[in-house]
């Protein structure tokens, strides 16, 4: 996928997901299925979970090699790395990451809030996603706690994936 095509998709996805949670009911936000996130925790955690890597993008590209090195295998393409995250979130069985654990539950006057930081952090992932260069997108590495070291096109493509697997659990369980 080119860069075009990955930053179009992240608007899409998160477009989509924006749109859904605004036509849910109120009450919705802070109720779940039993043993549930929220749809409230659900939008928290996408959140929680772009804002890291918008600030990894914003590092000057050397502090980003220096730190965490560079990419010593091709891109993987947008279905493998959708079909080995589904892999590694089984094997997880429900444990999330650091950030996401025992997560509060967002009041309703908070999702307007949410809502409106989660649609500006992704017109951030678009905007970086088509400045940074083809050669930093495929070389350059950042960790993910669940797939361990990926090429930052890779981690914006799978940001993509995140959301649309969270809108799609929002929409048949909730």
């Amino acid at each position: 996928m080119d860069k075009e095509e990955i930053a179009e998709l992240i608007d899409a996805k998160h477009s989509e997901l924006i749109h859904w949670l605004e036509q849910q009911q109120n009450d919705a936000w802070t109720q779940g299925p039993e043993g549930k996130w929220t749809q409230g925790q659900q939008a928290l955690h996408l959140l929680q979970s772009i804002v890291p890597l918008n600030n990894a993008l914003s590092l000057p590209k050397f502090l980003i090699r220096y730190k965490f090195g560079k990419a010593n295998r091709p891109v993987r393409d947008y279905d493998t790395i959708v079909n080995r995250y589904e892999e590694r979130l089984k094997d997880a069985k429900g444990k999330t990451f650091k950030g996401s654990q025992n997560m509060k539950v967002p009041e309703i006057n908070e999702k307007q809030y949410i809502l409106n930081r989660l649609q500006t952090e992704s017109k951030k992932l678009k905007y970086k996603t088509k400045k940074i260069s083809d050669k930093n997108l495929d070389k350059l590495i950042l960790p993910h706690p669940l797939m361990g070291k990926m090429p930052i096109r890779e981690i914006i493509m799978w940001t993509a994936h995140h959301v649309e697997h969270h809108t799609e659990i929002l929409k048949t369980k909730y």
